[in-house]
């Protein structure tokens, strides 16, 4: 079976934003992906809900795809979204977690991974903003399609070794 990613949207976008929908099309290439959107974002509402509401409604999208699916799960999320899929493997058996621009001093993040049970590894986009977007003076002679390319070949090589 193939894996499939749930991917889950930052606390300011909904899945629909053209930054979702982007990365949803790279990680298409890469094996299936769900979206779905918090309670709060359906709902209209700005300010996401407490913890404990934003992790039920993650755990629900799961079990949605788990009903679709006996292949590897991963919970691939932008920054709340990735947070939030961190709390939920803590409860439930994934094949891994990918974070996409969660904000966290590098320090700190690597104490954290040292502890976590589940499959993780580290890519860094060097100067990349919280939308892994790279400054033009700090390309190079890249571009940022070059960037986006190695996130998306990196993520793509974790999930081959966590899926087999």
């Amino acid at each position: 079976m193939r894996p499939v990613f749930l991917f889950a949207p930052g606390a300011g976008a909904p899945s629909s934003h053209p930054w979702m929908q982007r990365w949803k099309q790279r990680l298409t290439r890469i094996d299936e992906v769900e979206t779905f959107d918090y309670d709060y974002m359906r709902e209209g509402r700005r300010r996401p809900d407490r913890l404990p509401q934003l992790i039920a409604a993650h755990r629900a999208a799961l079990a949605g795809v788990r009903a679709k699916t006996s292949g590897p799960i991963f919970l691939i999320g932008k920054s709340m979204g990735g947070r939030i899929g961190c709390h939920v493997a803590l409860e439930d058996a994934v094949n891994g977690v990918v974070c996409l621009g969660s904000l966290c001093p590098l320090d700190l993040l690597e104490s954290v991974r040292s502890q976590m049970t589940a499959p993780n590894f580290l890519h860094v986009v060097e100067g990349g903003d919280h939308s892994l977007i790279v400054r033009k003076k700090d390309l190079g002679s890249e571009t940022q399609e070059d960037v986006d390319q190695r996130i998306a070949k990196a993520i793509s090589d974790f999930v081959a070794v966590q899926s087999t």
